[in-house]
Formats: structure tokens, C-alpha cells, sequence
């Protein structure tokens, strides 16, 4: 099992370093850049004045010393302004360059500073993850043992009618946008047109405390998107485990229902259903963008839209590490938590 995580982690390592690359490359591509010069300077700025800001910051230098000195590897870069001022990477305003470190990457926790929010990425990364977090938290807590429920009660029975009734429910879930269900909800329980003013139709004070008023409709929304996936996946597992040998023979000898279920069959079942689990984190972490957008809740997800529509490229490079950790630590803990609930699969 050691020598598989660590084959694992070091893939996983290669896995990041190839997707952060494909993502500094595309947004450090010469008209994001112009973009952004123009948006920190003047819009009317010539193509010379252009140029002239993108070299004193260093972003005309190689892809490939950019890509190292972000990550930490590569010393930052020292330009000499005309006016005899000492400009790099690594050198923070007010502080000597003989001062200043070499060495100012993400390995060095320096994540540098958005140009939309004026703050440093790392903090506005923290407290937006906080955000999210809490939101995952009850999403989690609403979604996965409802799923669990109806996929365990309509597999018990395959093709009764209880089967049919919770299958119908987990597809219609499924088959709903969250950008659906979220104006549906709204509409119907925070407006004043239909009158059933239950809850309120945006989150934003939420994010200063969560109650049951503000913060039921945005977790409902994700939760019934995902609810039926897994329903769906633990249905067709429970179905299978129950037509196996083994409760077959405990049915033989007389054990009840509700002991096959519980000690025999449910283990088993929740092997495929276990991995469906894990990988709902990096769709819960990057796929509330709609339903934070739509509830105006400031999380993790609206970041990634504003970094996007700003054109912030530290904050967006800032996102896609945070997004590509998160996929590969998951798809880990899924791999090893399936090896211990199926004691059957070796790992060479």
C-alpha cells in the first residue's frame, strides 16, 4: 500500500504541474496580457506604452521562466527602471532589493496579488474557501444519506413499485439544472408574485451567518442536482448484491430481511457508491458557480467568475491550483477507501 501512494503522489505531482502549465499558458497568452495592462494603465495606452508596462513587470520574459519563477523554482526576475529604480518579482515596495528573497513562487507561499481586489490571493483564496467549505459542509449532510436512503430502499426490492417511484424521483433530480431548480425555488418560496415568502431568494448574508432563512435554498439546490447520481449508482449496486449467492444462502437459512440488508449486502453495495462520493468534492468546489452566481453568494465559485471575467490572472492561476489539488486528493482518498471496503482488489 506505501509504494502505491507514493506512485500515486508522485503521478499526481506530474498530473498538477501539466495542468497548471496548460492553465499559466493560455491566460499569460499576449492578449489576455494587453488586456490587462490596458486595464491596470489607460485603455487608450499605444502598443509601445504596452510593451513597455509588460516588460517592467516581467511578463514578456519566456513561458517557461515565467511558469518557474510562479511555482517557486526559478529566482524572480530584477529590472533596472530608466528612473533608477529596482523592479522584480520578489522585491515588495518600500523594501531594498539586497533584502528582498530570490525565490517568491507558490512553493514560497507566495501567491502573489489579484488586480481586481487589490488583496493578496492567498487571503482571498482562504476566506472564499471558507465560504464554500461551510457550504459543501450541509450539502453533504443533506445530499449523500438521502441518496443513500432512496438508492438502498429502491435496490432492496428491484422492479417493485417503490423501485419505479424512487427511480422516477432520482432521475427528475438529476435531469434538472441547478440553474432550474434554483430559479423554480425562488420563484415559488422567496418571492412576493406567488406569496410564500418561507425563504430568502439570495445568500449574501449568509456569509456573515447561516441560517436556515438564507442558506436552506442554495444547499437544497445542490444537493437534489446531486442527490439522484448517487441514488441512482447505490440503487443499481444494491441490486446487483442482493441477486448474489451469499444472500441467497443467508436467505435459505432463515435470516431476516432486515439482517441481510444491514450485514450482508449494504457493505458491499456502497463499494461503487463510496467512489461516486468522493468525486462530488471537485464538482462541489468548481460546479456551485451557477448556484453561488445565482443566490449571490460570494464563495469559491463566484471568485472564479469574477477572476475569469476580470482577467485577473494571478487570482485565476491562484483558483486552478486550489481546483486541480482538490480532483487529485480526492480521486486518492477514493482509490485507497476502495481498496479497504473491497478486501478482494490487491494492490501490487
Amino acid at each position: 500500500m506505501t509504494v502505491f501512494i507514493l506512485r500515486r503522489v508522485g503521478v499526481m505531482i506530474l498530473t498538477a504541474l501539466c495542468l497548471t502549465f496548460i492553465v499559466f499558458f493560455l491566460t499569460n497568452l499576449y492578449p489576455n496580457l494587453e488586456k490587462l495592462a490596458k486595464t491596470q494603465g489607460d485603455f487608450r495606452m499605444s502598443d509601445e506604452e504596452v510593451a513597455s508596462y509588460l516588460g517592467r513587470n516581467g511578463y514578456l520574459q519566456p513561458i517557461v521562466v515565467k511558469y518557474g519563477q510562479w511555482i517557486g523554482i526559478l529566482p524572480g526576475f530584477v529590472i533596472d527602471d530608466r528612473d533608477g529604480v529596482t523592479r522584480g518579482r520578489c522585491i515588495p515596495p518600500g523594501v531594498p532589493p539586497e533584502e528582498a528573497p530570490r525565490f517568491c513562487g507558490i512553493l514560497q507561499g507566495d501567491w502573489g496579488s489579484s488586480t481586481v481586489f487589490k488583496e493578496d490571493v492567498s487571503k482571498i483564496l482562504g476566506d472564499k474557501l471558507a465560504l464554500t467549505g461551510r457550504l459543501m459542509l450541509w450539502v453533504l449532510l443533506l445530499m449523500v444519506p438521502s441518496a443513500l436512503i432512496l438508492g438502498v430502499m429502491a435496490g432492496m426490492r428491484e422492479g417493485s413499485r417503490t423501485d419505479r417511484t424512487l427511480s422516477t424521483i432520482a432521475i427528475t433530480t438529476t435531469a434538472t439544472p441547478e440553474y432550474v431548480s434554483g430559479v423554480l425555488f425562488i420563484a415559488v418560496f422567496a418571492s412576493t408574485a406567488v406569496g410564500l415568502k418561507w425563504f430568502k431568494g439570495t445568500a449574501t448574508s449568509a456569509m456573515d451567518g447561516a441560517t436556515f432563512e438564507n442558506f436552506f435554498l442554495p444547499v437544497l439546490t445542490i444537493a437534489l442536482y446531486g442527490m439522484g447520481y448517487i441514488a441512482r449508482m447505490t440503487r443499481a449496486s444494491m441490486a446487483e448484491v442482493m441477486t448474489a449467492q451469499y444472500i441467497r444462502t443467508a436467505r435459505l437459512k432463515g435470516v431476516s430481511f432486515p439482517n441481510i440488508v444491514m450485514k450482508h449486502a449494504l457493505r458491499n453495495a456502497l463499494i461503487a457508491p463510496f467512489t461516486v462520493i468522493m468525486l462530488q468534492f471537485p464538482w462541489l468546489l468548481n460546479g456551485v458557480v451557477i448556484v453561488e452566481t445565482l443566490f449571490n453568494y460570494k464563495g469559491f465559485g463566484w471568485t472564479l467568475v469574477q477572476a475569469a471575467g476580470n482577467n485577473d490572472i494571478e487570482l485565476l492561476l491562484g483558483v486552478s491550483v486550489v481546483s486541480v489539488v482538490v480532483v487529485l486528493l480526492t480521486q486518492l482518498i477514493s482509490d485507497i477507501g476502495y481498496v479497504y471496503l473491497n478486501p478482494r482488489i490487491s494492490v501490487s
